[in-house]
Order: structure tokens, then sequence, then C-alpha cells
């Protein structure tokens, strides 16, 4: 098979959104400055494409305004800044038991510091009651911090319940957006979200390397910057400016990836993000329903596909799941992740602790033909 068939789409997706290189190539060969570093036009030129990114993201989310988006690398940039620019020693953050390890390890670095957690409990599908997270609230929390949907099983947190819960508590909410953004609606003023961490190269079918957070004024306010330096603002004085974005964006943003994900964010808000993901979960299902009657899989996940993102997780239980993972690579050209996908306590939630499971993420790029040809190459591996 000559043409890969791309099943990694949890990890970053490919392809991305038409225009996304030609704009990073204008960028890089036509334009080159900085921004709010230069009183000439072509500075003024770029620093309008980074508004409209900003503009175009907070639509996307619903989020509070151009000036609330904050760039950064990733999404893990994003959280870190979040998690350890807000909790002080003494604190306590309620998570769920699916975490990525872009929240739990910054809170292990933060339990050494004195911030402690309490995981609220999901079932073996990576489901979470909201309820179950009440009793768990203390007068020392100050937040609650949530990914959107699961990156080993797909499976969505209720996040406007959970929102409401923070609210009614006097928490912040914060949620992980990675595998959710770009796809399935999010609002962050329906669903209480004091901050949303998103990354540009995934479901927004950007670049590597950019991601950020859109962050609600008071609670802005209320997170201290991890990193100070120049802003192009305020240059008069040695203090870091007050006023958003530039509160936490010191030093040179990674302007050719702040391009290619607006041309992105413009691709996507022309589609629409329930176009997308109906056409993911469509492919989704079809994968699921082809391997379900196979002999020696387990599929983890909910069954109720309107609580699911576009990820089919499978443990092969009569054969190792790496060898199977290799094997449909170097056969059959099908690329998926095997192993803990960096969220050891999703696993144990599942109970696919320390095995793992091989993921098949789909986009909307993905075919009908591609999804039945993993399917025959699946059950042919399992046949020998």
């Amino acid at each position: 098979m000559d043409r890969r068939i791309y099943f990694d789409n949890a990890s970053t997706s490919f392809p991305k959104a038409p225009g996304v290189s030609e704009a990073m190539r204008l960028f890089v060969e036509e334009v080159g400055c900085n921004i709010s570093r230069g009183g000439y036009a072509d500075a003024f030129a770029a620093a309008t494409v980074a508004l409209e990114a900003r503009e175009r993201l907070s639509r996307l989310v619903n989020g509070p305004g151009a000036r609330h988006v904050v760039f950064a690398a990733n999404v893990t940039a994003a959280l870190n800044a979040l998690l350890k620019g807000y909790l002080r020693p003494g604190d306590h953050i309620l998570v769920s038991a699916m975490e990525h390890n872009a929240v739990m390890r910054p809170l292990r670095q933060l339990e050494k510091l004195g911030v402690t957690f309490s995981r609220i409990p999901c079932d073996d599908t990576g489901a979470l009651d909201p309820a179950a997270a009440l009793p768990l609230i203390k007068k020392e929390t100050r937040a609650i911090c949530v990914t959107h949907a699961s990156n080993v099983c797909g499976t969505l947190l209720p996040v406007a319940e959970l929102g409401k819960i923070a609210q009614d508590n006097g928490l912040r909410f914060i949620v992980d957006s990675a595998q959710t953004a770009g796809v399935f609606p999010i609002s962050m003023a329906e669903m209480k979200i004091d901050a949303l961490a998103f990354t540009g190269h995934k479901g927004l079918l950007g670049p590597q390397g950019i991601g950020g957070f859109v962050i609600a004024g008071d609670f802005a306010a209320e997170v201290e910057p991890l990193i100070a330096g120049g802003t192009g603002s305020l240059s008069d004085s040695e203090e870091i400016p007050p006023f958003l974005p530039d509160r936490f964006e010191a030093g040179t943003l990674n302007l050719p990836g702040i391009y290619g994900l607006n041309a992105a964010l413009g691709q996507i808000l022309q589609t629409g993000t329930e176009a997308v993901k109906a056409r993911e979960i469509s492919l989704a299902r079809r994968l699921e329903e082809g391997l379900s009657g196979m002999r020696g899989v387990r599929l983890l996940g909910t069954g109720d596909w309107s609580k699911r993102a576009a990820i089919v997780s499978a443990d092969f239980t009569r054969l190792d799941n790496a060898d199977l993972s290799s094997r449909l690579d170097e056969e059959y050209r099908i690329l998926t992740r095997c192993g803990l996908h960096c969220a050891p306590n999703a696993h144990k939630t599942l109970g696919t602790f320390p095995g793992g499971t091989v993921r098949f993420s789909l986009s909307a790029a993905n075919t009908e033909e591609e999804v039945d040809s993993c399917i025959a190459a699946v059950e042919e591996i399992l046949g020998e």
C-alpha cells in the first residue's frame, strides 16, 4: 500500500486546513517582521493578522473578546501558566480521573509546594457524574480543572454541569479543549468557563507550536504570569503590563504559527463545527462497528456517540498491542498510536493500565474507504 492512512489525529491533525502552509510561507518569505516592536506598515499588517486570529478564536468559543486570547506554544504551556500562576500553597483543586499529564504533571510539581488535588471519579467508560464533585469540595478548594474529552477513549466530560458547580461554589473553572476545539461547539459563556486552554495543531487544523488560552478578565487579574519580559508595550516601565493579552505574552510570539492558525480558523468558521463533528463521528462509528465483532478486541469509551469524540481505543487481548500497532504501520501503512497516551490514570480508570491501548483517532479528512481498509487489515492480523 503506497498511500498511508493517518489515524493519529488526537496527537496532531493531518492534513492541515487549506491555506495554512501558504499563510505561513507568506509571513516567512514576505513579511518577516515582529509586532508591537516596529512603527512601520508591515509590522502593523502583521499585528492585524494576529488580532484577526484572536477575534476568530474568541468567536469560535464564545469567549469574552479578542484581547482575552493569549498565545503560547501549546495547550501544555497554557495549562502550566494557568495552574502555576493561580494556585498557591495550601490551595486545593479538583480534576477528573481522566486527565492528561499536561494537567497532572504541573499539579504534581505544585503538590511539592503545598497544593493538593482530588480526582473526581469516572466509571470504566470514562464518564463522569457531576454530582460526584460536590463532596470533594473543601474550604481550601479554589478551582476545577478538567479535560473536555478524554484523549484516550474520546468520552466527553459534562463541562457545562461542572461549570455550574464551580460558579455556585465560588470556584474558578479551567477547561482543556485539546481534543474538542474546532470540532465540538464550545461556549465559554454558557459553560461558565473562566479559562479555556487550546492548541492549534489538533482539531483547529493549524501548525504545531501555537496554542494558548482564552481567559476572563477578572480571572486574569488573579493569575500571576510565569514569564516576564519585553512586550513592546509600556516600555518605560520594568513592571509587567497589567492588561491583556500583554500580561501573559512576554517575548517574541510565534508569528508563522499565528498566520497558519488564522488561516485554519477562517476555514473552520466557514465550515462550522457541526459539519466537522458529524463527519468525524460517522467515520469513527463505522470503524468501531467493524472492530466490535472481532474476537479478542475490547473497545473503550462510552457507547453513547452523542457524548464521544472521534477516537476508537482498543485493547487487543490475544496479542500485544504494540505489535499490532507496529504491523499496521509496517505492513499496511496505517498510522495509530499505542501505549498510555500520556494519561496513566485514565488507563487505570478504564482498566487498561499498564498495557495501554491502540488508539485510532479520525478526522473529517479521512474516508470510508480508509476505515474499511483498516478494519480489513486488523481482521487479517487477528486471523493469523
